[in-house]
């Protein structure tokens, strides 16, 4: 992957990118993102100006707060944009007001690692320095360090970090982090050796 994050865990393969891209084009006419924005998308001229805000879809203000920073722990924006940037969280939102069968885990996921937090720091994850953060979601995010009894946050876990690479890796900022040759124009193929017969007219005929 063209980048790590402390709590990232296993990243995607860019195989799986592909279908992500895929997955995350059912997204991509949404018109209430702030400012996750399909890497694919061409917008017409006379497009509709993007709200100032988003309104979370599925998750309570509060939810959709812790939210927001796990997926800025996960994709850490570093000398490049991360997942601040590119308003993964609303995409992370927007997926699970789309997928029931994401509803209930994820629900029950906010309310244990917030249940955790409390037990380990006495205080709510948001209230927590980001040493603490990042210290109460190591255990889920690495399997050398899973402990018993933790199989619900670690699910939880797993499900945020999907789909906050899927809403970056799809994303204009984070499809740039791939170096993809799509986002980039050329007059003339750059692979093509064949500069003196562009238009391929004096190729000899296929062998199959």
């Amino acid at each position: 992957m063209p980048r790590g994050a402390s709590v990232a865990g296993q990243g995607l393969q860019r195989r799986e990118i592909l279908r992500v891209i895929g997955v995350a084009a059912l997204a991509s006419h949404f018109p209430g993102f702030s400012r996750w924005a399909y890497a694919a998308a061409h917008a017409p001229g006379d497009a509709a100006p993007r709200p100032q805000s988003y309104a979370p879809q599925f998750f309570s203000g509060p939810e959709f707060a812790v939210i927001s920073r796990l997926t800025e722990l996960i994709i850490p924006s570093d000398e490049t944009p991360g997942a601040r940037e590119a308003g993964v969280c609303e995409f992370v939102d927007f997926m699970v007001a789309h997928d029931p069968e994401q509803q209930a885990p994820l629900r029950a996921g906010l309310a244990w690692l917030q249940n955790r937090s409390q037990r380990e720091f006495s205080r709510p994850f948001l209230e927590l320095t980001a040493d603490q953060q990042v210290a109460l979601l190591e255990p889920l995010a690495y399997k050398a360090k899973y402990r018993d009894g933790e199989e619900t946050g670690r699910e939880f876990f797993r499900r945020i970090r999907e789909l906050t690479a899927m809403g970056f890796y799809s994303s204009e900022i984070g499809y740039r982090e791939l170096d993809n040759p799509a986002l980039q124009f050329h007059a003339h193929s750059p692979a093509c050796p064949h500069t003196d017969d562009p238009a391929h007219k004096h190729l000899p005929p296929a062998k199959w």
